[in-house]
């Protein structure tokens, strides 16, 4: 089945089985490895990307049902210029081994966008669908609300 979606701002076709998982699709098809597998499961967000503005876990998705959709991916957050949760995050420590980074980001980003002054409470919510076994959380909490900082100065 050819599939055709927007990927980082570009129009791109792939041509996979319909039931594809879009993770798959995106690292091996597309070549765009920042999005992580976890767990294959849902459970830890290390795969999170963003289908038309809304964080979804990219090894849950059949390619089929991105059809026409616009995907960004960790690599299309930073493009041209390092997005202000990226920089949060190697500032505070945020990023320690880097499986769970690029599903933060894509998180909290999606958050940012949304709700331009969260409180640390909305962090946590927001960020409720990615496990991270290295920095324990507040660092993380720490670079979105820097990131707030960033953002505005």
């Amino acid at each position: 089945m050819i599939v055709r979606f927007n990927c980082n701002g570009r129009s791109v076709q792939v041509d996979t089985p319909p039931m594809a998982r879009l993770l798959d699709v995106l690292r091996e098809d597309l070549r765009l490895v920042g999005s992580k597998e976890g767990c294959g499961e849902g459970e830890c967000g290390a795969c999170t990307v963003r289908v038309d503005g809304e964080p979804v876990m990219s090894c849950l998705v059949p390619v089929a049902q991105i059809e026409g959709c616009r995907v960004q991916t960790i690599e299309g957050l930073g493009n041209p210029i390092v997005h202000a949760v990226q920089t949060a995050m190697l500032a505070t420590g945020g990023a320690q081994c880097g499986i769970c980074t690029p599903g933060i980001c894509m998180s909290a980003a999606a958050l940012l966008d949304v709700d331009p002054h969260p409180t640390p409470d909305a962090v946590r919510v927001a960020l409720a669908g990615n496990l991270c076994r290295c920095t324990g959380y507040q660092k993380v909490i720490d670079a979105v609300c820097g990131a707030l900082a960033e953002r505005e100065a």
